[in-house]
């Protein structure tokens, strides 16, 4: 029943009630709806939802409003005990304990018959669906479960030592482990050799003395090639073996033919990629467009592997790549999500071989805008099979063998369409940052040769443009055809993230001003102001912190970083399942024949893969940067006492991260080591302070540091501090006339550094720093991914 009090507009407390019972689901208009109010009383509604999110009562996400840090309807979680009803308890697979806080925990109601694949226990890993509820204290949500995603295990990995007596000692890889090594009697070795990376099941814990374990399985050596990625892979468990039937399917499976398909093997379509790439999912081609109403207009065509037609839905390839939810990328090695007879085969769109294809084709205005698109189901055959520095270098005047032929026809057209794209792109203004990323080469031997930044060239910026022109186009078409599909969206930064920024640009003297809407722009004219500044990296690092981290929903809410109101990944379904579920979505939505989205397939089915394949796309970023710090760890291991260059790149109460500048690596300088004084960590300038001299140590500094430790299996580094820090000038003023040193938290023995709160503070301190500890903070906020 509406409910609306004959005084005015319901209360505060009554909109927050009803917010809170219904999370994720309430908007405006809901809440308009709810209490009864007209178009005229949504100026007010909205003005006082302002208020309450201001004060933070309440958080938005796209058009929903909730509670701050409230879960999703469907949430991953891990079961991780029981409360003192025996009511198993679960708290969310990812969760940012540093922007939200502790995670909450969920309460699991266990039904009297339950479904098959849904019975959970401690340890498991299960979707569910969520609730809010105030029946058990620190309990603030129940939940059912789904559906049981991986089942616990007690087996832990590491590193085996051989002893003297034939028997060995287990040294965990897990961080979280560090220090509590295993023993493993002589006859549990199962033949482990010195060095072997292994697992292990716990076989026995003791109140006194190392708990035992059993070798369970044999890895490898940790000197092999192939180690150091396997480290990763079982730590996360990440899939690697096909189940044999999904491997029988794949073998099973006869190339596309043209029936049911339009013929566009005369078409030139060319694949643009990195000189290493094994598959080749999309192909671009570009024309000038013929109708006298668009007049210097172009058509462009980008055509993707048709992996639908291959992975149905429900079959076993189908859940084995549901299962992995994407490849996952090291430098040795690809886990891919299809096997190699699909994935490098059957649907890599390789040169002169007929290929089956989902193509998009897109009419772009003389502005650059795209007036129109049409999906096709076709058969191509690739022109050419380009890399970006070699489809750049013939654009640039230096065409080989291969390009020359194409440069006229196929290369010039596609650079001219792109120069049209681009002005619609500047026009729309999205994040701008400028993060170069590095790429490891290695040797023969799976050992690091050097580290490199691939030069960023306009080839790769022109196949990212035409892959999110198709992208949106995929979008539109499905909301047009009013399908269910799976969105990758990008929230707008919290609140108390730009407020952060705000506060920390005020110590660099620059405005960001908070108008209106939230605009990626407003991040962009920062960028622009620092553009050659000493402190650009610096900026760009704390502006990409404040960003939320891009995932799969089903519920639109846009995608703040591209400054696009509705986007979905439909470029890359040889890698990523999202784009397969949107391929046959669409291929439902036109009637393009076999494979298509089942009909029973809804919102809500969606919305539990795009919670699972979320996770699984932060747990290969996760694997694929440990594996990164692993094999720099291994690369300095014999340059210990080597004094390198780089940059504070992250800063907390446990000391300076530090990446170098040749390599990338990233490593600890504990606070205890800095200096012969007192250090405060100043949160809003990104800094630790010195009490007595002001000296000051901030994210994005130059510094000098030397090599103290490298621990290679954990992918951990420590230095010593060899630069000097800047000093705040005594007297400068900030914040409303305060004295700059004395905000920073130091004086003539009064700071909350001295005393023996601060000497007990320091104790604690060494003790955690007397072994290198892989990084918490800094690391993960730069791994996040918002594309």
């Amino acid at each position: 029943m509406k409910r609306k009090p004959d005084h005015g507009f319901p209360g505060r407390d009554a909109i927050v009630a009803f917010i809170r019972a219904n999370p994720g689901k309430v908007g405006t208009r809901e809440i308009a709806r709810q209490f009864g109010l007209k178009n005229d009383d949504r100026i007010e509604l909205k003005r006082i939802l302002r208020e309450l999110a201001d004060d933070g009562t309440v958080a938005k996400r796209g058009r929903k409003i909730h509670e701050p840090a409230a879960l999703p309807p469907t949430v991953l979680a891990d079961i991780t005990g029981r409360d003192s009803d025996g009511e198993l308890i679960a708290t969310p697979a990812e969760w940012d304990t540093e922007e939200n806080g502790t995670a909450p925990k969920i309460r699991i109601e266990t039904p009297r018959r339950p479904k098959p694949g849904t019975t959970a226990g401690v340890g498991d890993r299960a979707l569910r669906g969520v609730e809010v509820t105030d029946e058990h204290a620190g309990t603030p949500y129940r939940g059912r479960v789904i559906k049981v995603i991986d089942h616990g295990r007690t087996r832990i990995l590491g590193i085996f030592r051989r002893n003297p007596d034939g028997g060995g000692r287990l040294i965990p890889v897990d961080k979280k482990q560090a220090g509590r090594e295993l023993n493993i009697a002589k006859p549990d070795t199962g033949g482990a050799e010195d060095g072997d990376l292994i697992s292990v099941d716990l076989i026995r814990t003791r109140s006194f003395g190392l708990a035992s374990a059993r070798v369970k399985e044999r890895l490898g050596s940790i000197a092999s090639e192939k180690a150091i990625s396997l480290i990763a892979i079982n730590t996360h468990d990440i899939p690697q073996v096909f189940s044999s039937s999904a491997l029988r399917e794949a073998e099973d499976a006869k190339p596309a033919t043209l029936q049911g398909r339009e013929d566009w093997r005369d078409v030139p379509l060319v694949t643009i990629d990195p000189p290493d790439a094994k598959d080749h999912d999309d192909a671009v081609h570009a024309e000038v467009d013929p109708d006298p109403n668009n007049k210097g207009g172009f058509i462009v065509h980008v055509a993707i592997a048709d992996v639908a037609f291959y992975v149905r839905p429900g079959s076993a390839l189908d859940r084995d790549a549901l299962q992995r939810g994407n490849s996952v990328y090291f430098p040795d090695r690809v886990v891919p999500m299809l096997p190699e007879r699909i994935s490098n085969n059957l649907c890599s769109l390789v040169p002169g071989e007929p290929r089956g294809a989902l193509a998009v084709r897109m009419v772009i205005g003389a502005d650059g805008r795209k007036r129109s698109h049409t999906f096709h189901r076709m058969l191509m055959r690739s022109a050419a099979k380009l890399a970006y520095a070699q489809a750049q270098a013939a654009i640039d005047g230096r065409p080989d063998d291969i390009t020359g032929p194409l440069l006229d026809p196929i290369l010039k057209p596609l650079w001219s369409a792109y120069e049209l794209v681009k002005l619609a792109r500047n026009e729309r203004d999205p994040l701008d940052l400028d993060l170069p990323e590095r790429k490891i080469l290695l040797k023969g031997d799976g050992t690091v040769d050097r580290v490199i930044v691939p030069q960023r060239l306009d080839a790769h910026r022109l196949i990212e443009e035409f892959m999110i022109l198709a992208n949106v186009a995929a979008a539109e078409m499905l909301e047009k055809k009013n399908l269910p599909l799976i969105y990758r969206v990008h929230d707008e930064p919290s609140q108390e993230k730009v407020h952060n920024l705000q506060e920390f640009l005020k110590t660099l003297d620059l405005p960001f001003t908070k108008q209106g809407a939230l605009r990626p722009a407003q991040f962009n004219r920062v960028l622009a102001q620092v553009s050659g500044e000493d402190y650009e990296p610096l900026v760009n690092e704390v502006v990409l912190r404040s960003q939320a981290q891009a995932e799969y929903s089903a519920e639109n809410y846009g995608h703040f970083g591209l400054n696009l109101r509705r986007y979905a990944h439909f470029t890359s379904p040889i890698r990523r399942y999202a784009d397969l579920i949107v391929h046959r979505a669409l291929i439902r939505a036109l009637g393009l024949g076999e494979g298509a989205l089942p009909t029973d397939e809804s919102v809500e089915t969606l919305a539990e893969v795009a919670a699972q394949i979320s996770v699984t796309e932060r747990r290969a970023m996760k694997a694929e940067r440990e594996t990164t710090d692993r094999l720099i760890a291994h690369f300095l291991a014999d340059k210990v006492g080597a004094s390198f260059q780089g940059r504070i790149s992250g800063v907390t109460r446990a000391g300076l991260f530090v990446k170098l500048d040749d390599t990338g690596a990233d490593g600890l300088i504990p606070i205890r080591t800095i200096g012969s004084e007192y250090f405060n960590y100043d949160e809003t300038r990104h800094a630790l302070i010195g009490t007595r001299s002001g000296t000051m140590y901030r994210l994005g500094d130059v510094v000098d540091v030397r090599l103290v430790e490298a621990a290679p299996v954990a992918g951990a580094l420590r230095f010593e501090l060899l630069s000097d820090g800047q000093t705040i000038p005594r007297g400068r003023k900030r914040d409303g006339g305060r004295d700059e040193r004395r905000a920073a938290g130091f004086g003539k023995g009064h700071s909350k550094g001295s005393g023996k709160k601060a000497h007990k503070e320091r104790k604690v301190r060494n003790k955690k720093d007397r072994k290198p500890a892989k990084q918490k903070s800094g690391k993960s906020k730069r791994g996040k991914s918002w594309m």
